[in-house]
């Protein structure tokens, strides 16, 4: 996979909604080699030292979340599951429970936007993201990051890594508990939403700073205030819309009904997929575009 982000490749307009910014326009090829940005060489650091401040406040709303948990429903307060971190390393990752504890039966499925097997304390807590809390523990561990592509588990990974064209590069680097893709797109619900993830998530990885984590972390915590009359990320400039040749425009597919329950990655389809693909099962090769606002006296950074 490669970042092109030279002079012909990345292309400048004025914004038309934000004065003193341009929307700039970037080419991404899903497949070849990624470079992490140098800032993640000193990044657990800072993720680190930002977990420790954020755990004061976090500790008392996970103790409220947890006794509302156990109160209301059966089961274990704190779930976990192995997840996929960098370098296709395992690790337990930690949730407060928002499902019934019996909710997969043996078998790992995506969650939907309706699913009937959250419970009511679930559904708050997910719509505020007070389930996450407890990942903090897994960036003091080093197991985690504050801001970077969301790991999945290890059922998943192995049919994502042949379907989704530069799927591997996103675990160049540590997984966040919060990220590029999860601020701009939807839940995953097919193999589109996961290409369009992957590009976020590689343009992170190429791009990453200190000030973007800081915006990206800024954006997280102002949308759990639910204040649906302000677009937070178009304020803090890490709004980003994608388009993949052959996948639904990113509005549209946005716009689908979701599915009315749990989904098996296995059972999906991505029409820019099967047709990178011919049709056989190798590795598609794929480009796509993000636009997303920039100062325009901020020079691409060299290749």
């Amino acid at each position: 996979m490669s970042l092109v982000i030279g002079t012909t490749d990345r292309v400048e307009t004025p914004h038309p909604q934000l004065p003193g910014t341009s929307l700039a326009t970037r080419t991404v090829h899903l497949n070849g080699s990624v470079t992490p940005s140098a800032y993640f060489r000193w990044k657990p650091w800072v993720d680190r030292t930002l977990a420790v401040l954020l755990l004061v406040p976090g500790l008392l709303l996970m103790s409220v979340a947890a006794l509302a948990v156990r109160l209301t429903s059966r089961g274990p307060v704190i779930y976990r599951h192995r997840r996929v971190g960098r370098g296709g390393r395992l690790f337990w990752f930690y949730k407060l429970r928002t499902m019934r504890h019996d909710a997969e039966n043996g078998e790992p499925l995506w969650a939907t936007a309706d699913d009937g097997r959250v419970t009511r304390v679930g559904r708050w807590l997910r719509r505020f993201h007070l389930d996450e809390l407890p990942q903090l523990f897994n960036v003091l561990k080093g197991e985690m990051a504050l801001v970077g592509p969301r790991p999945e588990r290890p059922e998943f990974v192995q049919v994502l890594l042949g379907s989704v064209a530069g799927y591997r590069h996103r675990m160049a680097v540590l997984p966040g508990v919060t990220g590029l893709a999860q601020l701009n797109l939807p839940p995953d619900t097919e193999l589109c939403c996961v290409c369009r993830k992957v590009v976020l998530d590689l343009d992170y990885v190429e791009n990453a700073t200190l000030g973007f984590d800081l915006r990206i972390l800024a954006c997280t915590m102002l949308n759990m205030l639910k204040l649906p009359w302000i677009d937070w990320p178009r304020l803090l400039r890490v709004s980003r819309r994608v388009a993949i040749v052959g996948c639904p425009p990113q509005e549209e597919n946005n716009g689908r009904p979701t599915p009315a329950g749990p989904v098996s990655p296995a059972s999906l389809r991505c029409p820019a997929m099967e047709r990178a693909t011919g049709g056989n099962d190798s590795t598609p090769r794929l480009t796509a575009t993000t636009r997303f606002a920039v100062d325009p006296s901020r020079k691409p950074k060299p290749r």
